[in-house]
C-alpha cells in the first residue's frame, strides 16, 4: 500500500528556481531539495552565484548555478541546455521568482524605468516557461510556479510598474493553464504577503527615534497574522504546488499572506 505522503516527494525531479540566490527563491529552493529534487538556479551576478552555491552546500544541497539574464531569450535557451547536459533532462518544475521592484511615484517613474520592472517581472517568466514547456510536453508532465504578489490583486502608490506586471503574471499564469493543462502540465502562482527579505528591508528600518517604520507598523495592522511573512512561510505552498499532490490544481494563486487580503483592518478605537 502506499503511503500518501509520498505524493508530495519529487525524488529524482529537476527544479529549476530563478534568481535562487537569496530570499525567497533561495528557500524554495532549499525546500524542494529537501523533497527530494535536483536544483539548478541562475543569476546575474557571478559573485551572488558564487555565494549561494556555498550556502546550499552548507545545507548539504548539491545545487548547480548558472550565468544568465532571463529576459534574454537566447541566454535562457541556453540555460536549459545547459541544464539538460548537467542533469540528463530538462526541468520537471520551473518555480520564476526571479524579479526586481521599483518603488517611484507614477508620476516621476520613467518609461524605462517601467519597462525594466515588466520586463525582469512578466516578460522574463513568459520567457523561461516557453523554452522548458516543450520538455515538460515531451515527458507528459510539468509543474510551473510563478512568483506573484499581492500586487496581481492590489495597486499601491509608488508600485505602477511592479503592480502591472504581477497582475499580469497572474493572467499568464492562467493562460499557461488554459494552453498546456491537457498536456498535464500544471501552472499556478504563489502570491506572498510582506516577506523579510532584503528586497523589503528598507521597510522595515527602525527609525531614529526608535519607532517602527511607518509602512511597517501600516503592514503589522492591516495583517491578521500580526507579523510579516518570511521565506519559510513560502517553502510548504510551493513543495505543494511542485508535487504530485496539486496534480488537479491548475490556474490557482495561492496568496501567502498573513490574510492580508481576507481583511478590511482594525476598527478604530
Amino acid at each position: 500500500m502506499s503511503n500518501f505522503m509520498d505524493n508530495f516527494r519529487l525524488d529524482g525531479k529537476v527544479a529549476l528556481v530563478t534568481g535562487a540566490s537569496y530570499g525567497i527563491g533561495f528557500a524554495i529552493a532549499t525546500a524542494l531539495a529537501q523533497a527530494g529534487a535536483k536544483i539548478a538556479f541562475n543569476d546575474l551576478n557571478e559573485d551572488k552565484l558564487n555565494t549561494a552555491l556555498e550556502e546550499y552546500g552548507k545545507l548539504g544541497i548539491d545545487a548547480h548555478g548558472y550565468i544568465a539574464d532571463v529576459t534574454d531569450e537566447e541566454q535562457v535557451n541556453g540555460l536549459i541546455e545547459s541544464i539538460k547536459a548537467d542533469f540528463g533532462t530538462t526541468p520537471d518544475i520551473l518555480v520564476n521568482n526571479a524579479g526586481i521592484i521599483k518603488r517611484i511615484p507614477m508620476l516621476e517613474m520613467s518609461a524605462a524605468d517601467f519597462r525594466q520592472v515588466v520586463d525582469i517581472d512578466l516578460n522574463g517568466p513568459f520567457i523561461v516557461s516557453k523554452a522548458c514547456i516543450p520538455g515538460m510536453i515531451e515527458k507528459g508532465h510539468g509543474k510551473i510556479i510563478n512568483i506573484c504578489s499581492m500586487m496581481s490583486e492590489l495597486g499601491r502608490e509608488t508600485v505602477a510598474g511592479y503592480a502591472a506586471a504581477k497582475g499580469g503574471l497572474k493572467m499568464l499564469t492562467r493562460n499557461i493553464c488554459s494552453e498546456f493543462g491537457e498536456a498535464n502540465i500544471q501552472c499556478n502562482g504563489i502570491g506572498p504577503g510582506y516577506i523579510a527579505t532584503p528586497q523589503t528591508a528598507p521597510l522595515r528600518e527602525i527609525q531614529p527615534d526608535g519607532s517602527r517604520h511607518p509602512f511597517d507598523q501600516f503592514i503589522i495592522a492591516k495583517t491578521p497574522a500580526a507579523r510579516w511573512g518570511t521565506p519559510e512561510d513560502l517553502q510548504g505552498p510551493a513543495v505543494f504546488l511542485a508535487s504530485d499532490a496539486s496534480n488537479f490544481v491548475n490556474g490557482h494563486v495561492l496568496y501567502v499572506d498573513g490574510g492580508i487580503l481576507a481583511y478590511i483592518g482594525k476598527q478604530p478605537q
